[in-house]
């Protein structure tokens, strides 16, 4: 059969068949186009994740959490964290494995934070808090007494250093009743052999004997036991802690820190350490706005102290103790962040 023209039905079959299939992988790679730019448009707009370092201490995590929330909720960047040991991790800072380091302890790790500033590979953001302390304690009962619990008090005169031989007894040692117990550090800490010095160069070394338990949970365990029975103890230990936010002790008092007293036995009170906020020198660059809210961050070792005091009396991990300070301590983080942000972060609370 002839149409008008003299073209074939098969012809023209053919010819529409070929049109369809022209029309057809038009269609798709419109589409396909369509997709592509879509899926770029997204991936150009999307934020990379910030890295924290998970250093293995609780105060180290709830700081990170707390800011973590901050950032996911309030400025919408993903964060992500690695734990570690201090050292490793201050090195991954350096290389941008990791861009954000929350507690670095400045004079405790000189050498590795002294590298990363001079190569550039730090920018340090400033004090994270820098009123830690480490000392002698004794619970405050045991100077000024607590009436609600029927405790009179036990060395009304105890002040400092000069005053401990006199209160030995009330301290004794039940594996040698003839000196009084000091709770020291774990061994293997710097604390321990600065310690023993320290006590050599007191003279209490003739009072005392040095016990060290063998952990971190035994020491706090050791400050629980005697304060829950209203008993006296004497020992080591910092802040901040969950045992000082739970717990009154009392620091002996030792003379100021001197770098030639330091030097020279250990004769005066530790010095204190900066705990600074560090990141890579490539995290202005990504994320301007995320680095201006960790550079006005801050808190103090009673904040913290409070905070961690929360995760043992709830017995709960860092990041509901995070939750927690955000929601009751609304004052302190609203300051480091603008007004919109800080609505955004209390939306999601």
């Amino acid at each position: 059969m002839l149409f008008k023209g003299g073209v074939k039905f098969s012809d023209l079959t053919r010819i529409g068949f070929v049109l369809m299939m022209l029309l057809v992988f038009s269609l798709v790679a419109t589409v396909g186009c369509s997709s592509e730019n879509e899926t770029g448009d997204v991936q150009q707009g999307a934020k990379e994740a910030i890295m924290f370092g998970d250093f293995n201490w609780e105060s180290a995590l709830v700081n990170n959490r707390i800011a973590q929330f901050i950032i996911e909720n309030g400025y919408e960047y993903p964060t992500d964290s690695i734990p570690g040991e201090t050292i490793p991790l201050m090195q991954g800072l350096r290389n941008g494995d990791i861009d954000v380091a929350m507690e670095i302890w400045v004079q405790n790790a000189q050498e590795a934070y002294d590298k990363g500033i001079e190569s550039g590979d730090y920018i340090d953001l400033g004090t994270n808090f820098n009123d830690d302390v480490q000392g002698l304690y004794v619970p405050t009962y045991m100077i000024e007494g607590d009436p609600e619990r029927g405790i009179e008090p036990m060395a009304p005169d105890l002040k400092t250093i000069e005053d401990l031989p006199k209160y030995w007894e009330l301290f004794k040692d039940p594996e040698d009743p003839g000196k009084g117990r000091f709770y020291g550090a774990v061994p293997g800490w710097e604390a321990d052999e600065i310690l023993v010095d320290k006590f050599a160069s007191y003279g209490l070394d003739e009072y005392y004997n040095i016990f060290r338990p063998g952990s971190g949970a035994s020491l706090a365990s050791s400050i629980v036991s005697a304060y829950q029975k209203g008993e006296p103890w004497f020992g080591y230990y910092w802040e901040p802690t969950w045992v000082f936010g739970l717990y009154d002790l009392t620091q002996i008092h030792e003379p100021e820190y001197s770098d030639e007293l330091w030097e020279n036995g250990y004769a005066c009170a530790f010095p204190s350490v900066d705990v600074n906020i560090v990141i890579n020198k490539d995290l202005p660059e990504r994320a301007p706005d995320v680095v201006e809210f960790l550079d006005k961050y801050s808190l103090n070792s009673n904040l913290i102290s409070e905070v961690l005091a929360y995760m043992q009396r709830e017995n709960t991990e860092a990041e509901e103790a995070a939750l927690w300070f955000l929601r009751e301590k609304a004052d302190v983080w609203t300051n480091w962040v603008p007004s919109d942000v800080a609505q955004k972060v209390q939306e999601k609370l």
